[in-house]
Parts: C-alpha cells; structure tokens; sequence
C-alpha cells in the first residue's frame, strides 16, 4: 500500500468504553469525585441545603405568581367589553391582540428582576452564614 491509499482511508474505529464499576480506577475516581463535593463540615452542608431549599422554594413562589398574575391578565382582557377592545385598532392591530402580545413582557421584566434580587439576597445571605464560620 502506498501513502495515497492509506490517507484516503478513513480511520480505523475505536471502541472507548467506561471502566467496570468494580475495577480500581473507578473506585478511585468515584472516592475523589465524593471527596472534592462533600462539605467540610456538618454545618456547611445544613447551610448549602438550606441555600438550595431556599432558591427553590423563591423559584417555585415566582414562577406560581406569574401565572397567576398572566391568567388575571388575560381574564381581565376577556372580560373586557367587547366593543372596547376589539372595536379599537392600534396600527392595525386590535386593541386586545396588542395588549396580549406585548402587555405580558414587562410583567414578565419585573418577576425575571424580581427574582434576581431575591435570589442574590438568599445567596448574600448564604455567604454572610458560611464566613462567620
């Protein structure tokens, strides 16, 4: 065979597999990974759980409100009069479409920032916790 046969050849395929999970190098990998994520003590771990109970809860209550506050929206739109919105005309939209398409974002601007600012605070507050120790 010659070089030009060999470059036109694609490469040969190779089989790259995990080790077996009773083999050395998996445990040895397994207790590192354990040992670089375990909290150094007792107390930073109710601490990291308390942050994320936190940051879940913060996320769940936000993201209820807004529903709630889009379907109060909404419900507001259409129990309207008719005539009043869909009678008027914005650039050639309806007044209802209009109020849809573009009165949702900045309800949504301001629970997104809303968020950020509670979230920053739980996580301030995490950190004010964890140096005092």
């Amino acid at each position: 065979m010659s070089e030009r046969d060999d470059a036109s050849r694609p490469p040969a395929r190779v089989r790259v597999t995990a080790p077996r999970a009773g083999s050395a190098a998996a445990s040895a990998r397994l207790t590192a990974q354990a040992g670089a994520e375990a909290p150094t003590s007792d107390i930073t771990g109710v601490y990291v759980r308390s942050l994320i109970r936190s940051q879940l809860r913060l996320g769940v209550v936000m993201a209820v409100g807004f529903v709630a506050a889009t379907a109060v929206f909404v419900l507001a739109i259409a129990l309207a009069p008719a005539p009043v919105l869909d009678e008027t005309f914005v650039a050639g939209v309806p007044l209802s479409w209009l109020l849809l398409g573009v009165g949702v974002y900045p309800l949504a601007i301001t629970v997104g920032g809303l968020y950020v600012r509670a979230a920053a605070r739980n996580e301030a507050r995490y950190r004010s916790l964890a140096e005092d120790e």
